[in-house]
């Protein structure tokens, strides 16, 4: 019994000391309650990487925040600019027949969330870089899945841009 009691006491203590889970937390000012979410600038020349990038932002913060997104900033409290400045794909890995099968997706963005009401910057990264490794499996090739490889991207690009801000990183 006092075994359960000091593991009580241990869990309280815990809970006290200011630990939360991961993910359930927003370090956004209370008044933040619609951010505006603009299509980001696509400084590159991939087709439609601005549209799908924006769009899985979009659908991570209504995911994740209390917020209301909006696309203008007539009544927002905030706005989230984004701008795309580099995407580049490069070969890994190589199979037995020296084609690709493991390629790196890069996407360098500068991310801006700015208090419209009290005009200051609540995050800001200028040089933000997303790196993932997209595996192609085999008998197909990367150009046949580029468009379900960035939409994969696209989502876990938005996931970490909305923790950061959420998470005050």
């Amino acid at each position: 019994m006092k075994r359960y009691i000091g593991l009580l006491a241990a869990c309280l203590l815990v809970l006290s000391c200011g630990y939360r889970l991961r993910g359930t937390g927003s370090y956004l000012p209370s008044h933040i309650k619609r951010i505006s979410i603009p299509m980001f600038k696509n400084l590159t020349t991939r087709y439609e990487l601005d549209l799908k990038l924006t769009r899985a932002v979009i659908n991570e913060m209504v995911a994740r925040a209390k917020v209301e997104i909006l696309a203008e900033n007539v009544s927002a409290d905030a706005v989230l600019v984004g701008e795309i400045r580099t995407f580049t794909v490069n070969p890994i890995a190589f199979s037995g027949e020296a084609s690709a099968d493991r390629y790196n997706i890069t996407i360098g963005a500068r991310i801006v969330l700015r208090d419209l009401a009290n005009q200051k910057v609540l995050f800001s990264n200028p040089s933000f870089i997303y790196v993932k490794q997209y595996e192609v499996p085999e008998g197909s090739d990367f150009q046949s899945l580029e468009t379900e490889a960035i939409g994969e991207v696209a989502e876990e690009f938005a996931r970490t841009i909305v923790n950061n801000i959420l998470e005050g990183f």
